[in-house]
C-alpha cells in the first residue's frame, strides 16, 4: 500500500512540472532566495544614490528661497534682505553654505563670502537658479562646501565603489547565467517541437507536433496546430490526387487522337495536329511528375551516381538535340559523384534543365552539361541569356516569357526547383561572358556528410 502511496503521489506531483509557469515559478524561487543574500548591498548603494539626490534637492530649494528675498525698487535698485534665520547659515563663521547672486550680466550683486571667485570650487558643490523678478534676471548660486558635510555620508559615497560596490558585476553575471538556465530548461520541450516543425512541408505533411512533453499552458496551442495540419494535409491529398488523376485520364485521350491523326491524308495537318498533340502529351507527363513530386518523401541514405544521373540524360536526350541541328556534350567528372538523392528525380530535373538550354540554344551550336566534383551541375546554353528580373520568375509553375508559344506550359524549371528543394540543394542562372545562361545544381555530397 505504501508503494502504491508513492506512486500517486508522484503522478500528482507530475502534472504540475509539467506547466510551463510553474516550472519558472519554481526554479526563480530559488534565483530569488541566492539574490536575497545580495539584496542589502543593492539597497545600501541605493542609500547613498539618494542621499546624492536630497542634497541636491536642498541645494535647489535654498537657491529658490533666496530668490524670494530679492526684490527691485521702482528706481532700479535691487535689494536682498536675508532673515536672521538664514544669516547664521552661510555666515563666513558657519563655513558650511556660500551664496551669490549675479545679475544677467555676470555682474556679482550680493555673495556671503569675500571671496571674489564664486562658489564654483572642486570642493564645493551646489545648484543654480535662474529666476525673472520684474523686468531683471538674476542667478542665484547655492553651495555646501563638501568638507563640512556630514562625516558618515561622505564615507559611505566615498568608500561604496571600493569596498562594496564591485560586487555588483558578478551579482548581475550570476543572475544572468542562472535566467539563461531557467528558461532554457523551461523551453527546451518547445525547441524539440519547433525542431520537428521545421521538417513540416508539402512533401512531409504527416509530421505532427509532440505533445508529450508539451508545458500544460501551450498544449491547446499544439493541438491546434496539429489539427490545422490534418487539414492542410486532406487539401494536399485532395489536390495531388485531382492532378495525378487528371493527367492519367488525359493521357488515353491523347494517344486515341495520336491514332486519328495518323489516318489523315493531308500530311501537313496531320504534322500541325502531331506536334500539338506531343506538347499536350509533354504536359500532361509533366503534371504527373509534379504530383509524383509532391508526395516524394527522400530517404535520408539514399545516395545516387550524380555522373551517371547525367550520363544517362545526354544519352536520352541527344536525338532530340539532333533532330533540331544542335548538339549536347557531358564534360567534368569522370569518376562518379555520390550525392544524397534519388535517381529518378534528380534525372527527371537535369533532363528538365537539357530540354529547356536545347530550345532556346541557337542552331548549330552545342549545350554543355557539366558534373563537377563537389557535387554540381551546369548546364549552359548558346541562346538569349536570362535577364536579372526573369532570373526568379522562370522558376514559377506555368510562368512563360513569350506567352505566344505554344511548344511548353512552364512546367520544367519549376520541376528543377520542387527537385532541388527536396534534395536541400540549390540552383541559380548566370548569364556567360560570350552569351547564353548558365545553370547550376549544388548538391550535398555523401562522402562529406558522412
Amino acid at each position: 500500500m505504501a508503494g502504491l502511496g508513492s506512486q500517486a503521489g508522484s503522478k500528482v506531483r507530475s502534472p504540475s512540472f509539467k506547466s510551463l509557469i510553474s516550472r519558472i515559478v519554481f526554479l526563480h524561487i530559488i534565483a530569488v532566495a541566492v539574490v536575497a543574500i545580495f539584496l542589502p548591498l543593492v539597497l545600501f548603494w541605493l542609500l547613498s544614490s539618494e542621499i546624492d539626490q536630497l542634497h541636491r534637492a536642498a541645494m535647489r530649494a535654498q537657491a529658490e528661497t533666496l530668490a524670494e528675498r530679492i526684490a527691485v525698487q521702482p528706481d532700479g535698485k535691487v535689494t536682498f534682505n536675508l532673515p536672521d534665520s538664514l544669516r547664521g547659515l552661510y555666515s563666513e563663521a558657519y563655513g558650511r553654505y556660500q551664496y551669490d547672486i549675479r545679475n544677467e550680466d555676470g555682474r556679482l550683486l550680493f555673495s556671503s563670502h569675500k571671496k571674489t571667485g564664486g562658489v564654483e570650487s572642486q570642493s564645493i558643490s551646489g545648484a543654480d537658479v535662474t529666476q525673472t523678478i520684474g523686468d531683471t534676471t538674476f542667478r542665484i548660486q547655492v553651495a555646501e562646501d563638501l568638507s563640512h558635510r556630514d562625516v558618515i555620508t561622505d564615507d559611505i559615497v566615498s568608500n561604496f565603489f571600493r569596498r562594496v560596490g564591485w560586487i555588483t558585476i558578478p551579482i548581475l553575471l550570476v543572475l544572468l547565467a542562472i535566467d539563461i538556465i531557467i528558461f532554457r530548461r523551461a523551453i527546451a520541450p518547445l525547441w524539440k517541437a519547433s525542431e520537428k516543425a521545421s521538417n513540416i512541408g508539402p512533401a512531409r505533411t504527416d509530421i505532427r507536433l509532440p505533445t508529450e512533453q508539451i508545458p500544460r499552458e501551450i498544449v491547446p496551442l499544439v493541438t491546434a496546430v496539429n489539427q490545422a495540419l490534418d487539414r492542410l494535409e486532406d487539401g494536399f491529398r485532395v489536390q495531388r490526387q485531382f492532378t495525378a488523376d487528371a493527367a492519367h485520364q488525359l493521357r488515353t485521350p491523347l494517344a486515341i487522337l495520336r491514332t486519328r491523326v495518323e489516318t489523315l491524308g493531308d500530311n501537313a495537318v496531320r504534322q500541325a495536329l502531331h506536334d500539338d498533340i506531343e506538347g499536350m502529351s509533354r504536359i500532361v507527363a509533366q503534371l504527373l511528375e509534379i504530383a509524383e513530386l509532391d508526395t516524394l518523401v527522400l530517404d535520408p541514405g539514399e545516395t545516387a551516381d550524380l555522373r551517371a544521373v547525367c550520363v544517362e540524360v545526354v544519352g536520352s536526350i541527344a536525338p532530340l538535340a539532333i533532330a533540331q541541328h544542335k548538339d549536347i556534350a557531358l564534360k567534368g567528372a569522370d569518376a562518379p559523384v555520390m550525392i544524397h538523392g534519388n535517381f529518378e528525380m534528380l534525372q527527371r530535373a537535369i533532363f528538365n534543365l537539357a530540354e529547356n538550354a536545347i530550345k532556346f540554344t541557337a542552331k548549330d551550336t552545342s549545350v554543355d552539361v557539366e558534373v563537377g566534383e563537389d557535387g554540381s551541375v551546369r548546364v549552359r546554353d548558346c541562346g538569349p541569356g536570362v535577364t536579372e528580373a526573369e532570373r526568379e520568375l522562370i522558376f514559377q509553375r506555368f510562368w512563360r516569357r513569350d506567352r505566344q508559344r505554344s511548344d511548353g506550359a512552364g512546367l520544367g524549371l519549376s520541376i528543377v526547383r520542387g527537385v532541388a528543394d527536396d534534395h536541400d540543394a540549390t540552383v541559380a542562372v548566370d548569364n556567360l561572358p560570350g552569351g547564353g545562361a548558365e545553370f547550376t545544381l549544388r548538391f550535398r555530397l555523401a562522402e562529406a556528410e558522412a
